[in-house]
């Protein structure tokens, strides 16, 4: 659980200009690992709910570093999105699964950001 605390704290996307999530908050309660993400939104934030996390092994090494990975699960009703975070060289990545649960017909798809500690 140490290589977790790596990823706790306010992180902020690197492209300003993202149609996708804003901003992302880990925080930690005991030893439950918690995680709020703000998406983007035409009429502007858009705040999913918190979600509790589960910390994985990283069994991939870059480098020679280990890290912490986090997979937190939201289910906003019209979608479910599937993250994985974890650091790579200093960057906070979240890859991002998007199932449409709506019956809207759109893709399901696949995004990866990155982001920075303010």
């Amino acid at each position: 659980m140490t290589q977790v605390n790596k990823l706790l704290g306010r992180w902020l996307n690197t492209n300003h200009e993202t149609r996708g999530i804003a901003e992302c908050t880990v925080t930690r309660d005991g030893d439950d690992v918690n995680v709020s993400i703000t998406g983007v939104g035409e009429d502007g934030p858009i705040q999913w709910p918190t979600v509790s996390a589960t910390p994985l092994a990283n069994l991939e090494e870059e480098a020679g570093q280990r890290t912490g990975v986090l997979l937190a699960t939201f289910d906003l009703g019209f979608m479910r999105a599937e993250t994985h975070m974890r650091i790579n060289k200093g960057v906070f990545v979240i890859v991002l699964f998007a199932t449409f649960l709506d019956g809207s017909g759109r893709a399901n798809y696949l995004n990866r950001e990155f982001f920075y500690q303010p």
